[in-house]
């Protein structure tokens, strides 16, 4: 198959979430499948910083591209996936792409982003033109590519080129929606007759997620729990109804992880390399690792608690501070926590005042280091992730894969992967971690419990849920081979 991905961000190239890792991955994956795969993302400042370095070529192609009333000028640059021969398209345009951010700066959104977006996604449909790319299917992600299929089915299907083209919409977080005033819909250059509220219009205001879940022939999310959770109210985020309404084109596929990347066999960023038969050792070297850099007690029996992400309530940390503090309040808990991640500033405070009472047995990293996220995921004995809502989550999986045993909510992707160890999961060697279902820190805290008691008391069954979890699979191919799957159901190839 021929296949088109468009995204707002790509990895390495440029990043601000969960989706630039898997528009990376994917289409490498896809490749090694056999199939023709080309990406398009906007051509950023940080990526023009590293042009040299992502070894980028200007293809000398003009874009005359129609934002409302005025005709911008585009041009198209060309390098590859890493460790691959995907050509990824860089779609420029200085005044719109050379900028601080990606979105926006300092907690704000660029007012011109409904501009930006079209832009882009109306270069896309030229450029398949263009660059005579003849694809079998466009897969979008997010309200950023969310015009695409609308161009698609109310402008460009009167083309031959583009009559046959089947669409996939993909959502990696429903809680992103561009929105923006109803005026905006001109920018588009789509008919008014299709603001409405069954067709790009929400709540008086032009809604481009909204725009793509209504004109894509299939949509997916990035776990079959967040698929289900999105239709209902709680999790709808005001789009459930449109998607009760898809609900036979809507479905779920779990990201993978780059094991590449995240393997602590070849893992140059760790102390100690380990696999499955030598994790007791290596882990153990981890361990006093962290604990060195994290300036807590040199204690090897005590269980470490590790949290990595976004400092945000979304995250769970508004349950993690008051079982947190309990917990380093309780003498008789000898308990470890490294966190790292920024978000909040409120839980910033929090945090770095906990630390300083706590000295010893709570490390605090403001910040984010590749480095330490890779050694607090190697030398942890417990991964902490209590969201409340997590369209997929990769950490948990990182955690798996390193001998880490998680304790998450039961939603979305982690309702997904973990397998909370009961008697029967136990019995059958399905468990890999500790899960609940209640929003709540007293949950939170009866599920750490249950965790610091097995792995104290119970060696024999800890064992189990660490080796279950380093032998499970969380690579892409998995992933790449279901969306091979999708794709041949809305291609009919």
């Amino acid at each position: 198959m021929k296949i088109i991905l468009a995204s707002s961000e790509v990895v390495p190239f440029a990043k601000t979430g969960g989706l630039a890792d898997v528009c990376g991955a994917l289409p490498r994956e896809l490749e090694n499948l056999g199939h023709e795969v080309n990406v398009f993302m906007p051509y950023y400042r940080c990526v023009k910083e590293k042009a040299d370095k992502f070894q980028i070529e200007d293809t000398r192609q003009k874009l005359e591209i129609p934002v409302g009333s005025l005709v911008e000028d585009g041009q198209l640059l060309r390098t590859t996936v890493p460790n691959s021969n995907v050509p990824v398209w860089l779609v420029g345009h200085d005044e719109y792409f050379n900028r601080d951010g990606l979105y926006g700066e300092n907690g704000q959104d660029y007012q011109d982003n409904c501009e930006r977006f079209t832009f882009f996604c109306r270069s896309v449909m030229e450029s398949i033109r263009i660059l005579d790319l003849q694809p079998d299917l466009i897969h979008v992600n997010d309200w950023q590519t969310g015009l695409i299929p609308a161009l698609l089915k109310c402008e460009y299907h009167q083309n031959p080129i583009y009559e046959n083209v089947a669409s996939l919409m993909t959502v990696h977080n429903l809680a992103y929606q561009g929105t923006f005033v109803a005026d905006k819909m001109a920018i588009t250059g789509l008919d008014w007759k299709h603001f409405n509220y069954e067709e790009m219009e929400f709540y008086g205001r032009l809604n481009l997620l909204k725009t793509g879940l209504v004109y894509a022939d299939a949509i997916n999310t990035v776990s079959p729990t967040y698929a289900k959770e999105i239709q209902s109210p709680a999790q709808g985020c005001g789009l459930e109804t449109v998607l009760q309404h898809r609900s036979a084109d809507v479905s779920g596929i779990i990201n993978g992880i780059d094991d590449t990347a995240w393997n602590p066999a070849v893992d140059e960023l760790i102390s100690q390399k380990f696999d499955r038969d030598s994790w007791p050792v290596g882990k153990a070297a981890c361990k006093a690792e962290v604990q060195k850099l994290g300036q807590l007690h040199q204690n090897p029996d005590v269980p470490m608690i590790g949290i990595v992400g976004r400092l945000a309530t979304q995250k769970g940390w508004s349950l993690i501070l008051p079982v947190m503090r309990r917990w380093l309040e309780d003498p008789n808990n000898h308990a470890q926590w490294v966190v790292l991640g920024t978000g909040d500033p409120d839980f910033h405070v929090v945090l770095s005042t906990l630390q300083q009472q706590f000295a010893g047995q709570l490390s605090v990293t403001l910040d984010f280091s590749n480095q330490l996220a890779h050694q607090i995921e190697a030398g942890s004995d417990i991964f902490v992730m209590p969201s409340e809502y997590e369209p997929c989550g990769l950490n948990q999986m990182y955690s798996m894969a390193y001998g880490t045993v998680p304790v998450v909510r039961s939603t979305g992707g982690l309702a997904d992967t973990v397998v909370d160890a009961s008697l029967e999961t136990l019995g059958n060697g399905t468990a890999n971690g500790f899960s609940f279902a209640d929003f709540s820190a007293d949950a939170l805290e009866h599920t750490l419990h249950r965790a610091a008691r097995m792995y104290y008391e119970d060696k024999e069954c800890w064992r189990q849920l660490v080796n279950q979890g380093m032998s499970q699979d969380w690579s892409w191919t998995a992933s790449a081979k279901a969306y091979e799957a999708l794709y041949g159901r809305l291609t009919k190839k």
